[in-house]
C-alpha cells in the first residue's frame, strides 16, 4: 500500500490517523488493546508493508479452512465499489464487530481507510451493539449477530449481513427496522460481497440478489455459480453455489451443491427445506441428511437447545413440504459447533452428535 491508498480523512474512533501514524496505531494495538484488537493491529502492519498481496484465511464454515492470497490493489478496488453502491462518504462513521482475523472484518478495515471513514471498534460478540448507544453509518454484521440486535438495529444506517443464510424470521423483523438492511453474496476469492439485495420492506417473495457493476456471473454444467470479476480477482472463481439465473444482472441462491441431499432419487436442498422451517421455528437449527437404508439418505432437523417433542409437534403440523423434504427425525444437541466467525460447521456438529 503506498501513502495514497489511505485517505486523508481516514479516522479510528474520532481521531485522525496519517500514514506515518498507522505503525505506531498498529503496534500500540497489538501490545495494549484487547484480544479482538490485536487481530486488528496486525492486519494493519500487514496492510502497510511492502508487499502487493497479503494472506487471508477462509472461514472453514463448509470444509477445512484454506489460505487464500488477495492482491491489495483488489482489495481496494473491491472498497471503492462498496463505497460507490452504498454512497459511503469521507467522515462517515462506520462500525467493526466482525473479527479482523477473517475477510469481512479486513475489508472493513480497508473501506475506512480508502474512503476516509471513522472507524469504531467494537469486540466481535454475538451482541455486538448491547450496551451502545453511539450510531453509525455504515456496518456489516453476520445473521447471529442481526437477529440479537433487532431492537438496536436502527443505529446502523446502512448495515450488510452476510456470513451465513438469513433466516426468514430474521427477515421479517428486518421490515419493521428503520434502517437500511442489505444481503449479501460473495466469499474470500471475491474478497467479501459481489452481490446484494435490500431486506427492509420488501413485499417481493424471495427477491433476487442484483450483482455489483464490472461483475459477470454465469452458471457452469452443475448450476453453480461462475464468477468473473477482474477489478477483484484475476482469476474466474468456480463456486458450489446452485443458483438461478434471473436476468444478466440478477440471480437466486438456491444452496450449497456439496449440502444436496439424494432422499429416493430426488435432490433436495437443505436450504430451501430450511427456509420453509424458518417460519415456524425461531431456535438455531439446520437440516443435513444421514444413510438411510431404504431410500440412500433421509433429511434430518439437527437443532440447538430445544424441546425434541416441540419441534416435532410443530413439524407435523407444516404442509409446505414437497416429497420427501419433511424431516424424518429431529437431532438436538446442547450447542453447534461454530467457526470464530459465528457459522455453523454442520459436518463436524452433525459428527459430534453421531457420536455421543
Amino acid at each position: 500500500m503506498n501513502k495514497l491508498s489511505l485517505h486523508q480523512d481516514f479516522s479510528i474512533h474520532g481521531k485522525s490517523i496519517s500514514y506515518d501514524d498507522l505503525t505506531e496505531v498498529s503496534y500500540s494495538l497489538i501490545k495494549e488493546g484487547e484480544e479482538f484488537e490485536k487481530y486488528i493491529g496486525e492486519f494493519l502492519l500487514d496492510w502497510i508493508d511492502d508487499s502487493q498481496t497479503l494472506f487471508v484465511k477462509s472461514s472453514g464454515s463448509t470444509g477445512q479452512p484454506k489460505t487464500i492470497s488477495l492482491k491489495k490493489e483488489h482489495m481496494i478496488n473491491s472498497a471503492l465499489a462498496t463505497g460507490s453502491y452504498f454512497d459511503l462518504k469521507p467522515k462517515s462513521t462506520a462500525l467493526l464487530c466482525l473479527p479482523a482475523s477473517y475477510i469481512a472484518g479486513k475489508m472493513m478495515l480497508v473501506r475506512a481507510m480508502v474512503l476516509g471513514l471513522n472507524i469504531h471498534f467494537l469486540p466481535p460478540s454475538s451482541y455486538p451493539l448491547e450496551g451502545i448507544s453511539d450510531f453509525f453509518d455504515f456496518g456489516a454484521m453476520v445473521p447471529l449477530q442481526v437477529g440479537n440486535s433487532i431492537s438496536k438495529l436502527h443505529q446502523v444506517h446502512k448495515l450488510i449481513i452476510g456470513g451465513a443464510p438469513i433466516s426468514n424470521s430474521i427477515r421479517e423483523k428486518l421490515k419493521g427496522v428503520d434502517n437500511n438492511s442489505y444481503e449479501t453474496y460473495g466469499m474470500t476469492e471475491t474478497i467479501t460481497h459481489i452481490a446484494v439485495k435490500s431486506l427492509n420492506n420488501i413485499e417481493i417473495k424471495d427477491a433476487p440478489f442484483t450483482v455489483l457493476p464490472n461483475v459477470e456471473l454465469t452458471k457452469d454444467d452443475r448450476g453453480c455459480s461462475v464468477i468473473n470479476a477482474p477489478k477483484i480477482t484475476d482469476e474466474i472463481v468456480r463456486t458450489n453455489d446452485v443458483i438461478e439465473l434471473v436476468s444478466d444482472s440478477e440471480f437466486k441462491w438456491l444452496g450449497r451443491i456439496d449440502n444436496v441431499i439424494n432422499s429416493g432419487g430426488v435432490k433436495l436442498h437443505p436450504e430451501h427445506i430450511e427456509n420453509v422451517l424458518s417460519k415456524y421455528i425461531d431456535t438455531p437449527f439446520f437440516v443435513t441428511g444421514v444413510p438411510d437404508e431404504e431410500l440412500g439418505q433421509k433429511v434430518v432437523l439437527v437443532a440447538e437447545n430445544v424441546n425434541e417433542q416441540r419441534i416435532q409437534k410443530t413439524i407435523d403440523s407444516i404442509i409446505d413440504f414437497k416429497k420427501f423434504e419433511k424431516p424424518k427425525n429431529i437431532l438436538v444437541c446442547k450447542e453447534f459447533i461454530r467457526t470464530e466467525s459465528g457459522k455453523v460447521q454442520r459436518a463436524k456438529t452433525l459428527e459430534q452428535i453421531l457420536r455421543a
